[in-house]
């Protein structure tokens, strides 16, 4: 098959990307390199060059980038002061990468084009004129923003992949889904160690309210008051402090940062000490308050052998098996009945197999798995659209 994977989104830039966390931009790149080392001819729309041994075609970005010298920006200088001129000068990059994706599908270049970052209605009110199959992945809650609950309903007789059956509970019940599929990475990108340094466990993410940081937090030094202990909790991951009048780090997380129990850790940037943050600790706290439509670090957790306890919330049940690789706690509406559920789980940990973690890891969220369930996908809507 001939594939033209569309990644929209402005962060698809290796001049960006490492400032940021955008985990659609490592699954699209392991996805398109995974399609082509079956023997897939396989073509990767971005904005600016990313780092990939597959075809890249990417976006004039010369007048952004004029824009951004202009005002002495860079492109996360310019999003925190100025979030919607930043929007209109990527949702331009956006309108030319699609409609380039589909005037090439037209001239008979490709044989279907996934628009692998779906943000805006501009690829689903556009794909009626590309005459390839046209398919969709999102990777937000569809009912997270105004501008998708409003229009993605639409839309919904366009052929849909999930990231999880609970992904779907945001679109109507009749929505065209195609397949679910969920994430993969290389067998190989993450593995156990073969000593775990333990005494701690770990956070990893974006550090905003939806996540529930303050949980862990509270879980942890709950436990530790009730067990006479200090294990650790270490937080790694972005805040927003300045960002958008985001308070969250500046009030509920950073009062109980100590670096003793409580430890901020910053963005972790390099791939191999995020592996080894992961890896060494005695579980991942997943403590997401809304809806999660997957949850990445959750699969690299399990690829590192690494118990997860998380919440009942959107996709964690699903990606964890609970009393086997982790632990799924019932949220509660009262928060410290939730944190008490948490520290339940804490005690708990060392029940947890991290061979059965990789075991787990190993038969459900391989890249080899997600590679084989698209093609099996685009192969059955190419199927359907040429009758």
């Amino acid at each position: 098959m001939r594939i033209g994977i569309v990644v929209a989104h402005i962060f698809m830039n290796r001049s960006i990307l490492p400032r940021v966390i955008f985990s659609p931009a490592e699954l699209a790149t392991h996805l398109a390199e995974g399609m082509a080392a079956k023997g897939e001819d396989v073509t990767l729309f971005t904005p600016g060059e990313v780092d990939t041994t597959v075809r890249n075609i990417t976006a004039d970005l010369v007048p952004f980038e004029a824009e951004l010298a202009g005002r002495g920006d860079s492109y996360i200088d310019l999003l925190k002061k100025h979030p919607l001129t930043f929007i209109t000068l990527a949702r331009q990059v956006q309108a030319e990468l699609l409609s380039n994706a589909f005037l090439r599908a037209n001239n008979g270049e490709f044989d279907i084009i996934h628009v692998y970052t779906n943000e805006e209605e501009l690829g689903l009110s556009f794909s009626k004129l590309c005459t390839a199959p046209v398919v969709f992945t999102h990777h937000d809650p569809f009912n997270f923003l105004i501008r998708y609950k409003s229009v993605m309903p639409h839309y919904k007789a366009l052929p849909w992949i999930s990231l999880s059956l609970a992904q779907r509970a945001g679109m109507p019940p009749d929505t065209n889904w195609l397949a679910n599929i969920y994430h993969g990475l290389p067998a190989e990108l993450y593995q156990p160690v073969e000593r775990p340094t333990g005494g701690y466990v770990a956070y990893l993410g974006r550090i905003i309210e939806p996540k529930g940081v303050h949980l862990a937090v509270a879980a942890v030094k709950q436990y530790n008051q009730i067990h006479g202990t200090t294990l650790r909790l270490r937080i790694a991951g972005k805040h927003y402090a300045g960002h958008a009048k985001d308070t969250y780090w500046q009030e509920r997380v950073l009062p109980n940062i100590d670096n003793v129990t409580i430890c901020d850790e910053g963005f972790i940037y390099e791939a191999a000490s995020k592996r080894e943050f992961i890896a060494n600790a005695e579980a991942l706290l997943v403590p997401s308050q809304f809806e999660e439509p997957f949850g990445m670090v959750m699969i690299e957790a399990l690829a590192c052998g690494t118990p997860i306890i998380g919440l009942n919330s959107g996709a964690i049940p699903e990606v964890v098996r609970h009393g086997k690789s982790g632990y799924v706690v019932a949220k509660a509406a009262d928060e410290a009945k939730t944190v008490n559920n948490l520290v339940k789980a804490l005690e708990k940990r060392e029940d947890i197999s991290r061979a059965d973690c990789r075991r787990e890891f190993e038969a459900r969220f391989t890249l080899e798995r997600m590679c084989l369930d698209h093609i099996e996908a685009y192969e059955k809507l190419i199927k359907q659209t040429s009758h």
